[in-house]
């Protein structure tokens, strides 16, 4: 069991606290500038990183009675899967949903189908970065884990974030039907399940953990390009169709 780390002073505290929110915040930089014909107001930019923060609060709460609910956890590829999926991936995807939801409902500056994937972002990486807190303060080596999940966790977030976003939009702005509104959840819960899935089951199966820890990088790879992908395409989508009105708007 990892020791918490004894802050002798709050320095100590405040550079654990810059480590944990300093991918999130250059991802969110990231994606604020590839918006490029009308980037959103820095206050709904902060609005949404603190709206995933809520997330995360909504998500731990769901976790623990559902850990509560489920007993004791199955162990190895059952209880692997499990934990990723039902444990994980469908209430974190469920509190960012909700909370994007709340952000985007009567939201006017939501008028580009990139919006989607930028708002959704925000909502991820301020989920992210409180994530990253809860993880650092448990471990008191705290620094090795700062970068590992700087290079893989919160990215991994972000693309969730990209497929939840970009599916969120496909639903405002194009076609308003039930497979793409199933899209909007269940996407972002299939990659972030298979993402949790490998790691853990690469713990939980030792025989299996070079092979599965290859299947993850190849898996992370292709998850990398299906986001970059569902990027360039809705941009293109914004520069062919300047004039943006949602789905439900154009019988009006």
């Amino acid at each position: 069991m990892n020791e918490q780390p004894n802050f002798a002073n709050t320095d100590d505290l405040l550079l654990l606290i810059f480590a944990g929110v300093l991918p999130a915040i250059l991802i969110i930089v990231y994606i604020y500038i590839k918006d490029k014909y009308q980037r959103e107001p820095l206050i709904q930019i902060v609005r949404g990183f603190a709206y995933g923060v809520v997330a995360a609060i909504i998500a731990i709460l769901l976790e623990i009675v559902i850990q509560w609910v489920i007993g004791t956890m199955p162990e190895g590829w059952a209880g692997a899967m499990i934990e990723a999926f039902v444990v994980a991936a469908m209430p974190e995807e469920a509190a960012k949903l909700l909370m994007l939801y709340l952000l985007l409902r009567s939201n006017p500056d939501f008028d580009e189908r990139f919006d989607g994937i930028v708002y959704a972002t925000c909502v991820g990486m301020g989920f992210a970065a409180s994530e990253n807190i809860i993880y650092l303060v448990a471990h008191q080596v705290w620094v090795p884990v700062a970068m590992a999940r700087a290079i893989f966790a919160v990215p991994g977030h972000f693309l969730f974030a990209v497929a939840m976003g970009y599916f969120y939009s496909r639903l405002y702005f194009d076609t308003a039907d039930i497979k793409t509104a199933l899209a909007v959840y269940f996407a972002p819960v299939l990659l972030h399940g298979i993402y949790d899935g490998l790691l853990f089951a690469s713990k939980a199966e030792p025989g299996w953990s070079t092979m599965l820890v290859i299947v993850f990088y190849i898996f992370f790879f292709r998850m990398f390009k299906f986001g970059r992908k569902r990027i360039n395409e809705q941009l293109e989508r914004d520069r062919q169709d300047p004039t943006q009105r949602a789905f439900y708007d154009k019988g009006d």
